[in-house]
């Protein structure tokens, strides 16, 4: 995961505030190696590990509700590149076209299957190909459509010096989004007015911050906070 050069990014990135972050990251390419070959190596481990799991929840999917296996959208990563992410598909086909391009808590676009999967996260598996083929890392701003991107001011495009990521701080601390969108009454403005600023505000303290280990304990976090989560809504079925 090496950065380019300064003059070999593109325009829209060359300025003052993109150029802050990108002299804290060049302090770091030992660490930033280490995160490409630890993401190969993992997640081609995970993808062997996992494989039986993906078969089951692929003929699952498919007896659930009618379309592809696979969710594929357009998303732009490191250096501004458009790549398609990769997800088992939660939600029923043709669901942009029926609503938001973000999604809200019981959206009623969302499949049996998909709720479970979401509730887990398991449907972010398949972005391992993504990992594995540089668009993705485990750990880095997670991707956004072209139309979000486009709003970003010159700060937040220095979260494009990086792979977009299955998990960050910044969805850690705003894991209950859906539930915050639900309860707005323009859910695409208020994304991008009041949830995206707050959320760059974790993703650019996370390039500051960058280390290799900082990667790996964030990663636990996420696998913590899902278990956590679960926990909490198990014990209120029960009690309540």
């Amino acid at each position: 995961m090496l950065l380019r050069k300064w003059d070999d990014l593109p325009s829209n990135m060359k300025n003052a505030s993109v150029k802050e972050y990108y002299d804290i990251l060049c302090k770091k390419r030992f660490s930033l190696l280490l995160k490409r070959i630890f993401d190969i190596i993992f997640a081609i481990l995970i993808f062997i590990v996992l494989s039986p799991i993906f078969i089951v929840l692929s003929i699952i999917i498919k007896i659930d509700s009618k379309g592809p296996i696979m969710f594929r959208q357009v998303r732009i990563t490191q250096y501004g590149k458009p790549f398609r992410i990769y997800k088992f598909r939660t939600m029923v086909v043709n669901a942009e076209k029926l609503g938001s391009q973000v999604t809200t808590k019981n959206d009623v676009r969302v499949t049996r299957v998909g709720k479970f999967l979401r509730k887990y996260r398991l449907d972010e598996f398949p972005q391992l190909f993504n990992i594995i083929t540089g668009d993705m890392s485990f750990v880095g701003t997670r991707p956004e459509v072209s139309k979000y991107v486009e709003r970003y001011t010159e700060k937040m495009i220095a979260t494009l010096l990086l792979p977009a990521g299955v998990t960050s701080e910044a969805s850690i601390q705003y894991k209950d989004e859906e539930l915050v969108l639900t309860l707005a009454e323009a859910a695409n403005e208020t994304y991008v007015k009041k949830v995206l600023p707050e959320k760059m505000k974790y993703n650019l303290r996370s390039i500051e911050a960058f280390s290799f280990l900082g990667d790996i304990r964030t990663m636990i976090r996420t696998v913590v906070v899902v278990v956590k989560k679960h926990d909490i809504k198990l014990n209120v079925d029960i009690n309540g």
